[in-house]
């Protein structure tokens, strides 16, 4: 079978697990967006009690391989399924693709929070004295100027994180997940043409070659404030 051909019959199953690829890095990197900005504020400015044990979440989850995590979470699930039946959680963690969403938002937080501090950081101290100065409160300040300095600093590295995020994505076929390289093993399990692989990998860097170019436009959007400053 030529490779057109090939191309041409495992497609719409590739499409299929290509699709679950984008849900499970969506769900993770978005779920991750939502809680890393507190618990970057907490690592900078947080009670101590609560900067001993997020640093040793973030050690964690970023010391250890995603696979192993996939493993804890799906496997060492069933080792409390009767506590989890209690709780009315065992249909969620019985769930192959729930577990790898919970992981990878798991993992993508300790990472974007990290990210965050970082860009956090790197905002000048001036200008929030400033806004203090005109009477911002401290959330005004955080809103307006804190925040959205520090994306603009910390984009381009979230943005590899996003990526990294999707081919690890990889990983969930290993726990039963039907994503791109799941569809991609099912298919050469039955057909044994090693050429699906090859097909696979050209979808993923299609997809991230897309995903660097809209995550160009929208940092240019954000940084043209301060390219006009440094142009004046």
């Amino acid at each position: 079978m030529s490779l057109i051909e090939s191309l041409s019959a495992n497609l719409p199953k590739l499409l299929d697990g290509l699709e679950t690829t984008l849900i499970l890095t969506g769900l993770g990197a978005a779920l991750a967006a939502v809680f890393s900005p507190g618990l970057a504020l907490i690592r900078l400015s947080g009670p101590a009690p609560a900067k001993v044990l997020l640093r040793v979440y973030i050690s964690f989850m970023r010391g250890t391989p995603l696979l192993a995590q996939l493993f804890l979470v799906f496997y060492g699930s069933g080792q409390f399924r009767a506590e989890l039946t209690t709780l009315g959680l065992w249909s969620f963690f019985r769930d192959s693709f729930n577990c790898a969403v919970l992981v990878f938002v798991l993992n993508s937080c300790a990472y974007q929070t990290e990210i965050l501090r970082g860009g956090l950081q790197a905002v000048p101290p001036g200008e929030i004295e400033a806004a203090r100065a005109i009477g911002m409160t401290r959330a005004q300040v955080l809103a307006r100027v804190t925040f959205p300095h520090a994306y603009r600093i910390a984009w381009p590295a979230l943005g590899n994180e996003v990526i990294l995020l999707m081919k690890a994505s990889a990983l969930a076929s290993i726990v039963t997940v039907f994503d791109l390289m799941g569809r991609t093993r099912q298919i050469f399990s039955r057909s044994f043409e090693f050429s699906v692989y090859f097909e696979a990998a050209v979808l993923y860097l299609l997809i991230t070659v897309l995903f660097v170019f809209l995550w160009r436009q929208i940092e240019r959007r954000l940084t043209r404030p301060m390219r006009r400053t440094q142009g004046n």
